[in-house]
């Protein structure tokens, strides 16, 4: 059982909130870590690499990252070091770059057959955010973020979006490091110390943690509550409608 404090911190007293969107806005966390499992599963049998890859490697090297930063962390902890190669890159390269696009295949096969519905308790705090007319954005490592986005019918409620794409045009390094954070943060014209953060991922709660953004809000999709805090989380929740009664 999820343990947390039992008030909910009121969310009106910040002048922004800034989401991560895989596992916060969206059940796409479930579907990234299958395509992850897959691909490695693969890799790992094509490469005779071991042990064989799990959950616990996806929350420790991937979970928040960007793609190809997850891709290097996994392969370096299995003392497996390959070029890192270009984005261009095809899938069947052996680079960082080649099996992070193997990976995004798997993803996207998965997006397009299936599609994605939002949480309900996060599209009932939207609702709620957008009644006080709070500024809102995406934050996310994913390159995707934006036909995530669309395919669960919330692209038209965020007006910024920072996701991997931009990271990469930037030059912003991944979660934990506060960067895509404060881009966000900047591109809303809010003080980071004014801003609440939603993350799931325990790099994305290292990185408001490490930014000094006024509110750090732990979503518990699977990371633990403990890990959650320990990484910097000032609240945690199983789901965002716990946070209603906060923008009242």
């Amino acid at each position: 059982m999820t343990d947390h404090t039992p008030a909910a911190p009121r969310l009106d007293r910040f002048d922004a909130v800034l989401f991560d969107l895989d596992g916060v806005l969206t059940p796409t966390a479930d579907v990234h870590m299958h395509a992850w499992q897959q691909m490695f599963d693969e890799l790992f049998r094509a490469w005779d690499i071991a042990p064989p890859y799990t959950d616990d490697d996806y929350y420790a090297y991937v979970d928040g990252k960007k793609r190809y930063d997850g891709v290097a962390g996994v392969l370096r902890s299995r003392d497996v070091e390959v070029p890192w190669g270009d984005p261009s890159d095809d899938p069947s390269q052996p680079t960082v770059c080649g099996v992070g696009n193997r990976k995004n295949d798997a993803f996207m096969a998965v997006l397009r057959r299936d599609g994605i519905a939002p949480y309900p308790g996060s599209v009932a705090l939207l609702d709620a955010l957008e009644r006080t007319e709070m500024p809102v954005a995406v934050v996310s490592s994913s390159k995707n973020a934006v036909p995530v986005l669309e395919a669960a019918g919330l692209r038209e409620r965020f007006a910024v979006v920072v996701d991997g794409v931009v990271a990469e045009t930037q030059g912003l390094p991944s979660k934990p490091a506060p960067d895509v954070f404060f881009e966000g943060a900047r591109e809303l014209g809010v003080a980071p110390d004014r801003c609440v953060i939603v993350e799931d991922a325990l790099a994305g709660v290292a990185a408001g943690s490490a930014g000094g953004f006024g509110l750090v809000i732990g979503v518990d999709r699977g990371a633990g509550a403990d890990a959650l805090r320990a990484a910097g989380a000032h609240h945690i929740v199983t789901d965002l409608s716990e946070l209603l009664e906060g923008t009242e």
